[in-house]
């Protein structure tokens, strides 16, 4: 209990300081931000709501208050999801629009990321065992090879080459064009072939890692005494493979888990950008181009939040897995 109030703790600070460069964030940068939120608007929509400029003013900053009154305010508001309205979707609010596009970018991550987690794994282990063979001399350089290339070149070549020439994917948006978004087959196969492509990129872009990483650690692995007498025990070699060695090699690339899923949380925006993907990471980038600083902090602290639960999700699990951290 200890180990998990402390780990509370960070993750609790960890969470304060997301926030509060995010509130900064948009205070240093130069120029007027409620002065380039408000360009967007008409006297019209100004008028039909009068409150929109406080908003913008607790939000971004500039208004008559001192900065501590704008960060307590903006905290308040945070904590409700209230960050304002968008004004490249006037007049929804940034919480809908990040509703309506944030279940895309998880389903597109959370698949492909746990595919290439579990494809690499195996591929990892695999390969440390039949150490110098064919599947370790071939298959292992290919996705590494892969894994070298930036997600979004990888992208461009699998637009290239298995959408525009060979024609087995879709290449363009989440569904077909004149579908209604809805829980029912025929919008939810259509999302599911969009997703295709841009899921197989991910996994391209990600399995490398995986696999280098597993297979470095189940060699040394291998090297242990317990799987020595495993294998004088005359058990199958399967089970030594994924029971002994397999189990206790897959904690480090575990730990790593959290900070490669950052780093694809980051590339979302590119390999969105290259398919025209209705998700956040696409968002973020048309808020970002069109000075809607609203919707912008919005995802930034959704990104935020999405990151800081992963890395204590990962804790949680190595703690539960590994009882050598709860020895200690």
């Amino acid at each position: 209990m200890r180990w998990f109030l402390r780990r509370l703790v960070f993750y609790a600070f960890a969470v304060w300081v997301a926030l509060t460069l995010n509130f900064l964030l948009p205070r240093l940068m130069p120029g007027d931000p409620i002065g380039g939120v408000l360009q967007h608007l008409s006297p019209a929509q100004l008028a039909s709501n009068p409150g929109i400029i406080q908003t913008y003013q607790a939000l971004l900053g500039g208004g008559k208050h001192s900065i501590w009154h704008d960060y307590v305010t903006y905290l308040h508001r945070v904590s409700h999801l209230n960050f304002g309205i968008s004004t490249s979707n006037y007049p929804a609010p940034v919480s809908d629009v990040i509703g309506r596009t944030l279940p895309y970018s998880i389903f597109l991550v959370g698949v492909a990321f746990l595919i290439a987690f579990a494809l690499g794994t195996a591929v990892g282990m695999v390969a440390a065992w039949r150490r110098g063979g064919a599947f370790d001399t071939f298959v292992v350089p290919t996705l590494m090879a892969l894994s070298a290339f930036p997600a979004f070149f990888t992208a461009l070549l699998g637009v290239y080459f298995l959408g525009l020439k060979l024609h087995w994917f879709p290449i363009q948006h989440a569904y077909d064009s004149g579908l209604v978004p809805g829980f029912n087959w025929t919008f939810l196969s259509s999302a599911l072939r969009h997703s295709e492509l841009p899921i197989l990129v991910i996994v391209a872009a990600f399995t490398g890692g995986w696999v280098l990483n597993m297979r470095t650690v189940m060699i040394n692995t291998i090297s242990e005494d317990y799987v020595a007498m495993a294998q004088a025990k005359g058990l199958r070699d399967r089970r030594v493979m994924t029971r002994y060695a397999g189990r206790n090699a897959i904690l480090p690339p575990l730990n790593g888990f959290a900070a490669q899923f950052a780093s694809a949380v980051g590339g979302l925006v590119f390999i969105e950008y290259v398919f025209s993907y209705p998700g956040a990471g696409l968002t973020l980038q048309q808020a970002a181009l069109g000075n809607d600083y609203p919707l912008t902090q919005g995802l930034l602290v959704v990104f935020a939040f999405c990151v800081i639960a992963s890395n204590f999700v990962m804790d949680l699990l190595n703690f539960a897995l590994d009882p050598r951290v709860r020895a200690s």
